[in-house]
């Protein structure tokens, strides 16, 4: 709905004269409004369009790694592509379920993908991913957990808040400390 009002100018010299009314027609119409606006994205500086990133509605299931030995290390993601492509997002829930909760003990750790990063090929697949947090001047790894309690045969679901984010390139190590041989599903599902 648009309501219309009229002032004067700022500009008029009516109104520098300190008249509110005179012969002489100063006022200019200044619609009002509320208008929604949908905003899908923008052009960059080459002229491509670029469209706004939202939120996974569910999680991204992998491919289940089958019979983990203890001690055993996976990478997830494990399908195509090999790696969480983060730009855009800034949170992530990541969650597995394993077959062996035995001494609950799992290794979960953020390393570089397997592809290249940005244009930068090779990259140092598997490593620890660094960086500053919290604007500490020092790196340190963005997210290990060396022994995490996980719940045998459910869903044990964690959520990483932008730590990783923008990240091109991630996947997480998973190390089986159970005890035993272990099934480990991974999923993920990233936040805008």
């Amino acid at each position: 709905m648009v309501q219309k009002r009229e002032a004067y100018a700022p500009w008029s010299l009516t109104r520098k004269a300190g008249v509110q009314s005179a012969t002489v027609n100063g006022d200019i119409e200044v619609p009002q409004f509320i208008q929604p606006v949908l905003d899908t994205g923008f052009v960059d500086e080459k002229g491509n369009w670029i469209g706004r990133t939202s939120s996974d509605e569910q999680f991204l299931i992998d491919t289940t790694h089958e019979s983990v030995a203890n001690g055993g290390t996976v990478l997830s993601p494990q399908a195509t592509p090999q790696y969480i492509d983060m730009t855009g997002f800034n949170s992530l829930f990541v969650a597995i379920r394993v077959s062996n909760a035995g001494g609950s003990h799992y290794g979960i750790e953020a390393v570089m993908g397997p592809e290249s990063f940005a244009n930068l090929r090779p990259v140092a697949a598997g490593e620890l991913l660094d960086g500053n947090l919290y604007s500490k001047q020092e790196f340190q790894n963005l997210f290990r957990d060396t022994s995490h309690d996980l719940v045998a045969d459910l869903w044990n679901i964690m959520y990483l808040q932008d730590t990783l984010q923008n990240q091109k390139a991630l996947q997480f190590k998973l190390t089986n400390n159970s005890g035993g041989a272990s099934n480990i599903e991974f999923a993920y599902l990233r936040t805008v």
